[in-house]
């Protein structure tokens, strides 16, 4: 492996042999940090269906979407003041409905509804908040 970046080559041909960069070092780090989050959220999907296709489905989509979501909203982070507080109602409500699964279980719209709301208000409550508003930030 070389001692410094070459640009955005992963490989490079020094003195006659192919070379591996720090970059690739990088990727494999990235790389195994979404299969082991991906991996991770097995036990979690197993508990809200049995249906393989839909783990799989949930899985490949984590893998490919979330670590670019992730730094996407990091960049607006300081923006949605409200945000964590509309993150712990949910959070209380699906431990609401997990404790009531035996006596009452919700219909899926209901959830996906309340979710909807909530992160909708949250976002509408945040971008109309002025700086310094939200305790939450």
């Amino acid at each position: 492996m070389t001692d410094d970046y070459r640009g955005s080559h992963m490989f490079i041909r020094e003195t006659g042999r192919r070379m591996a960069t720090p970059l690739l070092a990088v990727f494999v780090v990235i790389a195994t940090t979404d299969l082991i989050f991906a991996v991770d959220s097995i036990p979690a999907i197993f508990a809200v269906t049995q249906e393989s296709f839909i783990v799989f489905a949930a899985n490949a989509f984590a893998m490919i979407g979330l670590r670019a979501l992730y730094f996407l909203l990091v960049g607006v982070m300081d923006r949605f003041v409200y945000l964590s507080t509309g993150l712990a109602v949910i959070l209380a409500f699906i431990g609401a409905k997990m404790l009531l699964i035996d006596v009452w279980h919700p219909p899926i719209w209901l959830s996906l509804a309340v979710i909807v709301v909530v992160l909708t208000l949250t976002a509408i409550l945040s971008l109309r908040a002025e700086p310094g508003d939200g305790a939450a930030a």
